[in-house]
This record gives structure tokens, sequence and C-alpha cells, in this order.
């Protein structure tokens, strides 16, 4: 439990004063998970993050693969509309109001704020349909929306929208959160799906994925008959439209999966798909704040005599010739280019995390380390291993030999450790 919430620590501090705009649609409000949803909410609220929660109705959201309304909404549509959206609210208000001495709420006090914040318009003629009160958002109110997350309280949104003449429309819950989420430059937008994120079509969960394979699943997934497949092509849908406009970061996980949003939020494993603007995992050179990530990282392949042990003091002079990669603050990768001599680099302490293996990260790494190499007039790159020799040999190595070793690199040979030797010509 200790070493649960210290690993939590700097997920912690990471989102303290994020602006997070939470989407649950039909399928979260009518899952039994939707307490422990509330729950963890609180929790993330207690926590710091400013918090915006988007609600559909139990019917689902009705809305096509372009975004436009599915189907006319008519004046008895519409106020049954209105009467779920007004029960559902009360629900989530009260879930929020939680506070006996056996609740994980107890002491929270969430303050839960609704209004007209958002104008609309009607959708107007479709093909020919009118869509009556189908609308469209024409404006967000991001100036009264700030002030209440700037007072702590936790802003509840229906998908609804209010007219200059007075008349209320009927939205989708992804259009409400993507623009939500733009207007308010949101820094993440978390969508609750059904699934446990997005899956190939193997069934396998994309843990990352990019805004092209995005928008492939996007179509695949509206493709499908099964609601629980197009609700999630639906949650891509609105994820896809707040990353393409600048949200940084968009998470799609379980409705269904008691503690899915903490696991997601707080741990290095995650839990559901990140839809990222940028590459999730960033590759940089390593700075004097990264040392104990590295010592970290490296730690289990000096015990098992992967790689020579370094010393704290040690990597702190040598930092300047790492490169990292991190992911979502956290780092994932390293690896090193020590020079050699003017035409001579080696390659040194490769070392992945294990929950992140199989991702390219070593190639990733090893691609700019070349490319470092060459721009600093390096012909030849060098690679000492006792236990990746054929992953080098992989990626253009050749076996070479003690004597083949310039003189000053020889005297610091390991005869102990006989490590492989290895040579690669840059072109």
């Amino acid at each position: 439990m200790i070493g649960l919430f210290r690993s939590a620590a700097a997920y912690i501090n990471a989102h303290r004063g994020k602006t997070f705009v939470i989407v649950l649609h039909g399928e979260a409000l009518e899952s039994a998970n939707l307490p422990n949803i509330i729950c963890d909410l609180s929790l993330l609220h207690g926590l710091g993050a400013r918090i915006v929660v988007v609600h559909g109705d139990e019917t689902g959201d009705l809305e096509t693969a372009s975004g436009a309304p599915a189907a006319a909404t008519d004046a008895e549509a519409m106020a049954e509309i209105r009467q779920r959206a007004g029960g559902i609210g009360i629900v989530i208000e009260a879930m929020f109001s939680q506070g006996t001495s056996k609740s994980p709420m107890h002491g929270a006090d969430v303050p839960v704020r609704r209004g007209n914040f958002i104008n609309a318009r009607p959708a107007g003629v479709v093909d020919g349909v009118d869509l009556q009160y189908a609308g469209k958002i024409r404006k967000i109110d991001d100036a009264a929306l700030c002030s209440e997350l700037d007072q702590g309280k936790i802003v509840l949104l229906p998908c609804l929208g209010y007219s200059i003449t007075g008349e209320v429309f009927h939205l989708q819950a992804g259009e409400v959160a993507s623009a939500t989420a733009l207007a308010l430059g949101a820094d993440k937008l978390v969508v609750f799906v059904p699934g446990d994120g997005v899956r190939e079509e193997d069934g396998t969960v994309l843990p990352t994925i990019s805004v092209a394979e995005a928008e492939r699943q996007r179509r695949r997934l509206l493709g499908k008959s099964d609601a629980d497949a197009r609700c999630t092509g639906l949650g891509l849908q609105a994820a896809l439209r707040a990353c393409r406009g600048g949200v940084p970061r968009c998470h799609l996980i379980a409705c269904r999966n008691n503690g899915a949003l903490l696991q997601e939020l707080f741990t290095r494993e995650g839990s559901g798909t990140l839809l990222s603007r940028d590459e999730p995992q960033v590759l940089r050179p390593a700075q004097l704040a990264d040392v104990p990530g590295i010592l970290q990282l490296i730690a289990p392949l000096e015990e098992d005599g992967s790689l020579v042990g370094r010393p704290r003091e040690l990597l702190e002079n040598e930092i300047g010739n790492f490169r990292i990669i991190e992911w979502e603050n956290t780092l994932i990768a390293c690896a090193a280019l020590y020079p050699v001599s003017s035409e001579l680099g080696e390659i040194a302490c490769i070392a992945i995390d294990p929950g992140h293996r199989d991702q390219g990260l070593g190639e990733r790494l090893l691609a700019a380390l070349e490319q470092q190499a060459r721009a600093a007039g390096m012909s030849t790159l060098l690679a000492l291993t006792v236990s990746a020799e054929h992953w080098f040999q992989r990626h253009g190595f050749e076996q070479s030999t003690l004597a083949e070793l310039p003189a000053k690199r020889r005297e610091l040979y390991n005869l102990h450790r006989n490590s492989k030797i290895l040579r690669k010509k840059l072109p």
C-alpha cells in the first residue's frame, strides 16, 4: 500500500490544477459501476483536478458517423429528453453528495453546479427532413465555466443547449464534450465506453493509438451493428475532434470496470486506450533531473549482470551522453552514446521498462543515437554486450574482436565479463 501511494505521487502532482472533461454516455449511466465512477471523480477532484462531467441519457446518443443527429427530435421526444436529463442530473448530484462514515466520499463535500453554459441552434433541415429540436452548439460560455471551476466546483453538463429564443435543443454527448474541452483548453478528455478501450479486430486492447490509427478504428467501429462497438466508435469520434482541436490527451476507458479511471490516471500500466495529439512517448536528451529515473530503470539489469553497475556520481557526470524516452512524464527507456574517438562511438546502457517492451523503443533510441553520431562526424559504432548480441546484429552490427578495439578502449575491457564486441559502419 505504501509503495502504491508513493508510485502515484508523480501522477498526483501532474494532475493537480489540470482540467478534465469526463464523458458519461448512456451505457455508463446504466452501469452498476456508476457509483464507483462518481467516487473516483470525487477523489480526483479532491486531489486538485478541475472537472466537467458531460452526460448523455439512458437511450444512448443518436449521432451519425459524420457527427450530425441521426433522427429528428419532435416536441414530445424533447419533453421526454428534458425530463430524463433532469432526472439523471439529480441522480449524479446525489451520488456526489454521499458522505456517510462508511462511504469512500466521507468528508469530501463535493459542490456540483449545473447551468445554461451552452448556447445552441437548431440542426435545421437535413436531406429534406426538419430535425426540429435536434440542435448544434453555437457557443460554450467558457468564462462562466472557468469561474465555477476556479471556485472548486464540479460542473455537470447535460446534453442540452439553450437558444436566444428561449428554446431547448437536444445535443450529442460527444459533441458537447469535445466542444467544451476545446473551449476550456482542457488537458484531458476522458470517455467512458462499454469495453476496455479500443480493441483491435483480434480483441487486443490498444494501450496507445495515433490519430491516423484512431480514424481507421473509428470507421471500423461505427460500421458495426452491435451497440457496444458503436458507442466506442462515437467515443473515439469525440476524442478525435478534441485531439485534432488541440486537447493533448484523450482517454477511452471501461465504464464497467471498477477503478479503471484511477488505474489509467495514476499507474504506469494504465487502463484503456490513450489517444495523444502528439506522440505519446517523447524521446529527448537526458538531464540531471532524470538521473533517479535512469538508476531505477537500469537497476534490475545491473543486478542480473546485463549491464555494468553505474554509481550515481558517474551517471551524473555522464548524463550528457544519454537519451531517454518518457511517457506521461515517466521515464520508460534510456540509452547512451559514448565518444571513443572522433570517428568512433559506443552504444551503451540500453534499458527498457518491462511494461513497455516490444514497442520498438530500443529501435527508436538506436536510430536517434546513430543520427547523433553521424552529426558528430563518427563513421563507426561500437557495442559491447553479454545478452543482446542478436538484437544488435538484427540492426546492422557485425561481430568484431578485442584486437580491433582502440588501445584506450581495449585497456578498459573487462575480461571477466567476456562481452561480445560488435561494430557497425554508419552510412
